[in-house]
């Protein structure tokens, strides 16, 4: 009778391993199409390979739920050998992912638990779950039914009803304020709203109606200099033209009103 049992196991490992083997060959290969064919790759080339894939894990657990098939959580795996060093075997058992069979890897792939951590957020989950009520269960259900279909509707729809709908709603939506538009032309037009006075400050020089250069400064007076006519004596406009036998002569005053004159205009002479 043992024997029969031991029999019976070691066909369902086996086929258990092949079973698995050809869904890691087709996930492999709809992983590649994915990284390499993906501009050939069509919507219903990818439910086809979601089938296969699903197809393939629906035979595994039929298997694992079937009555011949003895109960693998019964079983119990030990290790016998721990060694930091590489083992060759089981580096080609396991496709290069394991070539060490140590202390660190040994709780990781024979676990029969999920992490302490997953284990923390999954009571944390089922506690928050046991709190809420039937009532309120069903309402949520409710609404992610309602937003789920209202979603699916939409999907459904064909693309010119969609197109249609923002058109219209681009068209009925306006794009512009009309009080600030008419302000705007009023301004523009007829200088409606518009500030009358001036800014502060002095007006640039030579405006028209503008008082001396300098405020405060002395004053240049039109004066007759001796010496070759057309000259001009500062900033006073031409000089007059000399009387012929009448030397010039300029008074003593102006001199120095053309001198003190010269004196604060020159930034090297103050």
């Amino acid at each position: 009778f043992q024997q029969r049992e031991e029999k019976q196991l070691e066909a369902s490992v086996d086929s258990l391993i092949s079973l698995v083997a050809l869904t890691k060959n087709a996930l492999q290969s709809f992983i590649y199409k994915l990284e390499n064919e993906y501009e050939r790759l069509t919507w219903p080339n990818v439910l086809d390979n979601f089938g296969l894939l699903s197809g393939q894990l629906n035979t595994i657990n039929k298997m694992l739920k079937n009555e011949k098939t003895p109960s693998f959580r019964s079983q119990v795996i030990i290790p016998l050998v721990l060694s930091q060093k590489s083992d060759d075997d089981l580096t080609v058992l396991t496709e290069q992912r394991v070539p060490v069979f140590s202390h660190e890897i040994v709780p990781d792939y024979l676990r029969t638990k999920p992490d302490p951590e997953v284990e923390e957020q999954e009571k944390q989950l089922s506690t928050e779950a046991a709190r809420i009520g039937p009532d309120v269960a069903q309402k949520q259900i409710q609404a992610l039914n309602k937003m789920c279909s209202n979603l699916l509707e939409k999907l459904n729809n064909p693309r010119d009803d969609r197109d249609a709908e923002s058109a219209a709603s681009r068209l009925n939506k306006p794009s512009f304020n009309p009080g600030d538009t008419n302000a705007l032309v009023a301004a523009v037009a007829f200088g409606k709203g518009l500030s009358k006075c001036r800014p502060p400050g002095p007006m640039a020089p030579g405006h028209p109606g503008q008082g001396p250069m300098m405020s405060g400064g002395p004053t240049l007076q039109q004066v007759t200099i001796g010496g070759g006519g057309g000259q001009q004596a500062g900033m006073g406009g031409p000089v007059a033209p000399q009387q012929q036998g009448q030397p010039g002569k300029m008074p003593s005053s102006i001199k120095t009103n053309i001198k003190s004159a010269s004196a604060s205009m020159h930034p090297y002479n103050r």
